[in-house]
């Protein structure tokens, strides 16, 4: 196995509509407040620029609609650069949260987030899995209007999608004898699913 990296890796994952963006960003401040170093990356934006540079896509919704071969040369220049830069940011004291998705649903199927070139690109000492309930995920995404997103889901799509986000975690976890942690993050809890993370992150040092 790999070496791991200098400094603490954790990879942060969530359907579409968890809230997880919100969450990772309470974990900063409460993480900051503490004088703990944290950097936040979007694996998503790291693919998204390349693929724009290469001029596939427009938009990032646009990204789960390549040919997955496509896909799969994307996720892992995404995940050598993307450690490339927290290496440039952080030193051994350092903590790297990874924003990204354990699965993807595209049109030929669930295709995973942390594949073996990626997760063993990326080292996490952690995989955060970041749940709610399915109705209260739909809701969010029916309000989200920062996406170009036509296919908003219904409960037991939300509901299925959880399960396997849960399981492909589970299943890039042991590629690099990483942990699995699961946070709830009902409505108006963001800032305790966030201290849950921060709980996380003083146990892995």
């Amino acid at each position: 196995m790999a070496p791991r990296n200098p400094f603490i890796t954790v990879v942060v994952t969530g359907v579409p509509g968890v809230g997880k963006t919100t969450v990772l960003n309470h974990v900063v401040e409460l993480a900051r407040a503490e004088g703990l170093r944290v950097l936040v990356l979007n694996f998503g934006d790291f693919m998204l620029e390349e693929a724009r540079r290469r001029g596939l896509v427009e938009h990032r919704d646009q990204m789960r609609h390549l040919p997955l071969r496509r896909q799969l040369e994307l996720q892992e220049y995404a995940a050598e650069a993307l450690i490339k830069a927290a290496a440039a940011r952080l030193g051994p004291e350092g903590y790297l949260l990874v924003d990204t998705h354990a699965i993807v649903k595209t049109p030929t199927g669930f295709w995973p987030g942390l594949p073996r070139p990626v997760v063993e690109k990326l080292r996490p000492d952690s995989i955060v899995v970041i749940e709610a309930p399915p109705e209260q995920v739909v809701a969010r995404q029916a309000r989200d209007t920062g996406r170009v997103r036509k296919d908003v889901a219904d409960v037991d799509t939300v509901r299925e999608m959880m399960a396997m986000a849960r399981a492909a975690a589970v299943a890039s976890a042991v590629l690099v004898s990483a942990s699995v942690y699961v946070v709830e993050n009902p409505e108006g809890r963001a800032r305790e699913a966030a201290q849950r993370i921060l709980e996380l992150l003083r146990g892995l040092r």
